[in-house]
């Protein structure tokens, strides 16, 4: 049975002396690839940049497309196109603070295929997301679909 590891690499410089002031943007690289972040501007970010709440959002969504990719391929179902309004909610009460739920709402448009069928494997997919999976946040689907 294989293992699958992922490595990323995070570099972040300056001063860290008040809280207030530090910056909070820092590079992340993963194979080959650089991606500068900061905090949520809500915490002393800056809002120009992606922060970590919006890449777990960005996962969620991403896993559940391929998933759903995967299963409606090996179904054959033709999938024409895939659009997703993905939001995360952490609320500030929370304890420890987290993103509580995440939300993701595709609009799918595909071939051949009844809503019914399209719903089991929008659910079939969400079973197998290995980021949803991953986590204790609650992750839901609610699509859109459209038949042509």
């Amino acid at each position: 049975m294989a293992t699958h590891t992922y490595e990323t690499g995070l570099v972040w410089a300056g001063e860290a002396r008040d809280y207030d002031t530090y910056s909070r943007a820092h590079d992340v690289t993963f194979g080959g690839n650089e991606l500068r972040l900061s905090a949520d501007a809500a915490f002393r970010g800056d809002s120009g940049l992606p922060n970590p709440e919006q890449l777990l959002v960005a996962a969620a969504s991403s896993c559940q497309l391929l998933s759903f990719l995967a299963v409606a391929a090996l179904s054959r179902v033709d999938v024409l196109e895939y659009r997703d309004r993905a939001e995360g909610s952490m609320p500030d009460d929370a304890r420890p603070m987290r993103l509580t739920q995440i939300v993701l709402r595709p609009h799918i448009v595909v071939s051949g295929a009844t809503v019914e069928r399209v719903e089991r494997l929008i659910h079939k997919a969400h079973e197998q997301c290995y980021i949803a999976n991953s986590l204790t946040t609650q992750v839901s689907v609610e699509p859109e679909i459209e038949v042509r």
